[in-house]
C-alpha cells in the first residue's frame, strides 16, 4: 500500500497541531523512512523527537486517501538524513472518503442558538457527526423547525489534545422519531463551515474510528 516516493502529510497530535510534508525514502517491515519533513506553515525543516506521536496521511496510486497513527522511532543518516516512523500495516489504514465525509456515531456536547434569538439557547448532545453535518438529540416539544437555519457550538474532546470548539451555521433537514430511545433525532447539515473547522472534524472522526477499531480488536 505505502510505496517509496509517496508524499506523506504529518500532523502533530499535541496542542500545536503543526502540519508537515515529507517523502517516503525506504520501507522495512513495520517501519518506513522519510526525509526530514518541512513545516507547511513556516517552510522550515522540522526536527521531530523520538516517541513523538503523529497522524499520517497519503494518497496512493489509485488516488485513494489513507490515514494512520505513527510514532517517531529514531533517525538514520546514510546518503541523506532520515527519520524512522512506525507503520501499523496495510490492514490498519483508514480509508478517507473523498466525496462523502465519514460519519461516526458519537455523543458530544452541542449548544443550539437561534439565528434571530427566536428561541432560548439550549444544550444537548449529538447522535452522530461528520465534517458535513451532525444529528442532534432532541426532546419532545423542541423549538426547532425543518429547513430552518440555526447556530451551533460543538465541543470536540480529543484524546491527547485540548478540547476544540467549533461554531457554525447549520440547517435542520428533517426529524426522525426514535421511539425506543425516547428522543427525536434531527439531522443537520453544516453551512459555510471554514476549512480549519472542517479539518478538526475530519481529525476527530478519524480518531474515533481508530478508537472503535481498537475496542473491536479487544473482543
Amino acid at each position: 500500500m505505502l510505496n517509496i516516493g509517496d508524499v506523506i502529510n504529518l500532523e502533530m497530535k499535541d496542542a500545536t497541531a503543526d502540519k508537515f510534508k515529507c517523502k517516503v525514502v525506504e520501507i522495512k517491515e513495520n517501519q518506513f523512512y522519510i526525509d526530514y519533513p518541512v513545516n507547511e506553515a513556516t517552510g522550515k525543516t522540522a526536527f521531530l523527537m523520538n516517541d513523538t506521536e503523529l497522524l499520517a496521511s497519503f494518497v496512493n496510486k489509485e488516488q485513494n486517501i489513507y490515514r494512520f497513527d505513527t510514532v517517531v522511532a529514531g533517525r538514520l543518516k546514510e546518503k541523506i538524513p532520515m527519520i524512522i516512523l512506525s507503520y501499523p500495516g496495510d490492514d490498519k489504514l483508514v480509508k478517507i472518503q473523498r466525496r462523502e465525509f465519514v460519519r461516526i456515531d458519537t455523543n458530544v456536547d452541542i449548544a443550539i442558538h437561534g439565528i434571530h434569538n427566536e428561541f432560548p439557547p439550549f444544550t444537548t448532545e449529538t447522535v452522530d457527526i461528520s465534517a458535513g453535518g451532525t444529528a442532534i438529540k432532541l426532546r419532545e416539544g423542541h423549538k426547532l423547525e425543518e429547513g430552518k437555519e440555526i447556530i451551533i457550538w460543538l465541543s470536540l474532546p480529543f484524546q491527547n489534545a485540548p478540547i476544540e470548539y467549533i461554531k457554525t451555521k447549520a440547517e435542520i433537514t428533517n426529524f426522525i422519531p426514535v421511539e425506543k430511545k425516547g428522543y427525536i433525532k434531527a439531522p443537520a447539515k453544516f453551512i459555510d463551515l471554514d476549512e480549519k473547522s472542517k479539518q478538526l472534524l475530519i481529525k476527530y472522526c478519524f480518531e474515533q474510528q481508530i478508537l472503535i477499531r481498537r475496542k473491536m480488536a479487544q473482543y
